[in-house]
């Protein structure tokens, strides 16, 4: 057999075309999985379920209107008490979050629903409500995530999506896509969005509309990966070989 270097799917060795599908069908499930997590973890911020541009501006930038807690409880935290017990922390935050009225009206709601799990023993990484001193960090503006959370977060991702998409569009080159130049867009696009969507969560600290860039940067890269994720998948095992394709495998560079 030819090298392997520009051949076509039906070409490859059975056993090649199965860890090739393997891949993808575990990085699918990844990216679905991906996709309700920034909906769990964005949506909902700004008081309405759907997931919008306002919840990403929150999440990145933060609420000026609000505080850490009224955005935690109209967002990921909002199951977590009654209407009725939200609404008094909403209207006690309203009024000033006034110290004096934690023990009787907040702390008895907290102990009944938070502490269990806002406390050092439960989770050092969350506000600890077991006293009346760890609700100043979420009464206070919400300035949404911080500096050191975004270098934090950002060099995971920039590590692991690209790494991701270097394996999905590996496979995708032994696909034939006509013009050449379109297959290269596909294969391109996740990792020029990749850094747009980075590069807004900081921008939009700056000004708020650039969290469109972060829904439009992850709307581009999941129509690439959907593109070289379907088109792999097809042309490996469902479609003909194309007529393009020589007796070799190889395809042909016609840009």
């Amino acid at each position: 057999m030819s090298s392997l270097n520009n051949v076509h799917f039906k070409f490859l060795p059975m056993s090649m075309r199965v860890l090739f599908s393997m891949v993808l069908l575990v990085f699918g499930l990844a990216y679905c999985m991906a996709m309700i997590q920034v909906w769990e973890s964005h949506a909902g911020k700004d008081g309405d379920p759907m997931l919008s541009g306002k919840d990403l501006m929150i999440a990145y930038g933060g609420n000026p209107n609000g505080t850490k807690l009224e955005t935690a409880l109209r967002g990921p935290m909002a199951d977590m008490l009654p209407a009725e017990k939200r609404q008094m922390i909403f209207d006690w935050l309203h009024n000033g979050a006034k110290p004096e009225e934690i023990e009787a009206k907040i702390n008895p709601v907290l102990q009944e629903h938070c502490v269990a799990c806002h406390n050092p023993e439960a989770n050092p990484h969350l506000p600890n409500f077991s006293k009346a001193d760890g609700l100043k960090t979420v009464t206070a503006k919400d300035e949404g995530m911080t500096i050191p959370t975004l270098v934090r977060v950002s060099h995971i991702h920039l590590f692991s999506i690209t790494f991701i998409f270097f394996i999905v569009g590996f496979i995708f080159t032994h696909a034939l896509i006509r013009p050449t130049w379109l297959k290269c867009v596909v294969i391109a696009t996740p990792f020029l969005t990749l850094i747009t969507d980075i590069a807004s969560w900081y921008l939009t600290k700056v000004w708020e509309g650039f969290a469109w860039a972060v829904i439009i940067s992850g709307a581009l890269m999941g129509t690439a990966f959907t593109i070289m994720w379907f088109t792999s998948m097809y042309q490996m095992w469902i479609g003909k070989v194309p007529q393009d394709v020589g007796e070799d495998g190889k395809i042909p560079c016609i840009r």
